[in-house]
């Protein structure tokens, strides 16, 4: 079974969107069983599966926020969705599961400073330490050709993790919000640019290199 988190502190950082096309991407183009476990009381990720029509291929929601994240023994990928703000004990608890966590970071000043802030105890965490787990870093709602984003990108590469992909700012993922799918099941002809950005970060999650 392999576990993936998708955590930062800061709130409105993507973290549901990206937990979403992660379940998505699993489930329709792997053809794997997938949980989609939310741990943030908002339940935006679960809102998500409300929306999604049985015609897609089935994600089970769970929501971890409330009770014990149990899952079936036949399951191939659960996603994380962590909440704003977890930190100490709480951190803790989350790290103890995935064997790979996704940091997305957001081309403002203000998230790179809050990321900076964090990262630092994140890498303390113990399981980080031990080598248990590894970090890969999302650039998320990119403009590129921006002043922003080379100072994003600059950022990116002094903190010394995996910088795995970047995803553009784009309509399309509230489109896709919006019918409780990802964009791996919408019309590639509308969504070709977006399948491009994320094809690095399913690369990665695919290869050795994500796994500790």
């Amino acid at each position: 079974m392999r576990t993936i988190l998708v955590l930062n502190a800061k709130g409105g950082c993507g973290k549901s969107t990206i937990a979403t096309n992660l379940a998505s991407y699993f489930a329709s183009v792997m053809g794997q069983k997938v949980v989609l476990a939310d741990y943030d009381p908002q339940e935006s990720s679960l809102s998500w599966l409300e929306a999604r029509d049985e015609k897609w291929p089935h994600i089970e929601g769970v929501a971890a926020h409330k009770n014990p994240l149990r899952v079936a023994k036949d399951t191939d990928v659960v996603i994380m969705d962590a909440p704003s703000r977890v930190h100490g004990t709480e951190l803790t608890q989350l790290m103890r599961k995935p064997e790979t966590v996704l940091f997305p970071v957001l081309p403002s000043p203000i998230d790179m400073r809050a990321a900076t802030k964090y990262m630092e105890e994140l890498l303390s965490n113990g399981r980080v330490t031990r080598k248990e787990v590894k970090i890969g870093v999302v650039a998320n709602r990119v403009r590129q050709n921006t002043l922003i984003y080379a100072e994003l990108y600059d950022f990116i590469k002094s903190i010394k993790l995996p910088y795995i992909a970047t995803l553009r700012d784009t309509q399309n993922y509230i489109h896709a919000e919006e019918r409780g799918i990802g964009i791996f099941e919408m019309a590639p002809s509308q969504v070709y640019q977006d399948l491009e950005d994320w094809r690095q970060l399913t690369k990665w999650l695919r290869s050795k290199r994500s796994m500790p």
